[in-house]
């Protein structure tokens, strides 16, 4: 099982190796806005008080820091790290969620300064990490937020990340402290058909953050066979077997499923990725993930056909190769694979339909597509943002653009406010 912290010994290690760049382009590469830099500074002195102010600088950036922490790729703050050019970047990650733990179990994380309320009720649709976001930020604006909940736990899509890498209870951790923030009421296992009616229901405005509640389909024969990640991610043990598994996809949370898969008791897991190896969107950590699971990886290989004989299923496969920046398939290598107990289907998700409407916002995957846990923190609080100036016409400090896209400029992104001010902040 991978380890959640840092040792003692290595979150000082880490933290000593910071060299405190003025630029802070650690900071200036999180969507959430956080710095590094200064939590690090703060956290070195290794006392109570220390690691209390090291918490609320995090905290006062991205509300869900300890979930960050545990599930940021390194392609953020990591990429950024100067240490890069002399040995390797800090694992700013790791020492984030362990400084959040450590300020938890030493029971130093206070609850932020309460703000007047400004008389105004706004509404969130979705309990995932943009939705989390957004009510804080409004929280801590004065508003009365009520976040609207389909299901009877908050999470969202992060509800489906492995234990190994986020234990559900870290989700509650951060969300015990949203509910700190000011005037927040939760509606569990209460779904919106149409987020307008909550503006007739008297609602000054509506945040969207649904995720994307759909698992993408491959467009082939029998793939109605398949499992979809989100089914196999959110009940694993329904599927639990000693024979062969296939997983379809090689993004993160095609890792998850291999992973779970081999944790659940399959002999053998098999990836099929259309593209090559080294195409995959995968951290470090990730690719050691696989290679400790010993899960396989068949590249530049595309599945053409799921069918079911018997008590298993056959994969009808085909390589391909790129003709150009176009990736086709190569005539004549079609294969028959069979013997699988489950394929799982790990390529993607889709959104439902936006529904426009003034002062409705969509935030997180329903409106940027499929993100990580940051981008979408980052994303609730720019809708958040955005709402208030919608509703008050008080114009916030431009907001970070979040898009697949898009460069991130996370400098430009306001904080949380009313968190305890900490200068070394500033």
């Amino acid at each position: 099982m991978k380890k959640l912290y840092l040792t003692t010994a290595q979150l000082k290690s880490e933290m000593d190796r910071c060299l405190y760049c003025a630029e802070k382009p650690c900071m200036k590469a999180c969507p959430a806005n956080c710095s590094p830099a200064d939590f690090i500074t703060t956290a070195k002195e290794d006392t109570d008080e220390a690691y209390r102010k090291a918490a609320t600088i995090i905290l006062k950036a991205n509300p869900l820091g300890q979930m960050c922490g545990l599930t940021c790729p390194d392609q953020f703050c990591m990429k950024a790290c100067s240490r890069q050019h002399l040995d390797v970047p800090i694992k700013i990650p790791a020492v984030q969620a362990t400084i959040l733990e450590k300020a938890r179990s030493l029971g130093a994380l206070e609850p932020p300064i309460k703000v007047a309320p400004n008389n105004k009720n706004v509404a969130v649709v979705g309990a995932g990490p943009a939705g989390l976001a957004a009510a804080a930020v409004l929280a801590r604006k004065g508003y009365s937020v009520t976040v609207f909940e389909g299901a009877d736990k908050v999470g969202g899509a992060a509800k489906l990340i492995p234990d190994a890498r986020l234990p559900y209870e870290i989700i509650e951790k951060d969300w015990e402290y949203i509910k700190t923030f000011g005037d927040i009421t939760w509606q569990m296992n209460h779904r919106i058909a149409n987020p307008v009616d909550l503006l007739k229901d008297g609602y000054d405005g509506v945040i969207v953050a649904i995720g994307e509640p759909h698992s993408a389909k491959m467009g082939i024969p029998g793939e109605k066979l398949a499992v979809s990640f989100m089914d196999y991610l959110a009940a694993p043990e329904k599927f639990k077997t000693n024979g062969n598994i296939a997983v379809l996809g090689g993004g993160a949370v095609a890792v998850d499923c291999a992973v779970t898969a081999r944790d659940n008791g399959a002999e053998f897991v098999e990836m099929f990725v259309r593209r090559r190896i080294p195409d995959m969107k995968l951290t470090m950590e990730e690719r050691k993930w696989l290679l400790d699971k010993m899960v396989d990886i068949t590249s530049m290989t595309r599945v053409k056909k799921i069918e079911k004989i018997n008590d298993t299923y056959t994969l009808h496969t085909c390589k391909t190769q790129f003709n150009g920046a176009k990736l086709e398939d190569i005539p004549e290598t079609t294969i028959k694979r069979p013997g699988f107990a489950h394929v799982i289907m790990a390529v993607g998700s889709i959104a439902d339909p936006k529904t426009e409407a003034e002062k409705v916002l969509y935030a997180g995957d329903c409106s940027h597509g499929g993100s990580t846990i940051v981008e979408a923190v980052a994303s609730g609080k720019n809708a958040a943002n955005e709402l208030h100036a919608a509703i008050t016409g008080e114009i916030e400090e431009a907001v970070c653009p979040i898009s697949r896209n898009v460069t991130y400029k996370a400098k430009s992104c306001t904080v949380i406010e009313g968190v305890e001010k900490d200068e070394s902040a500033s």
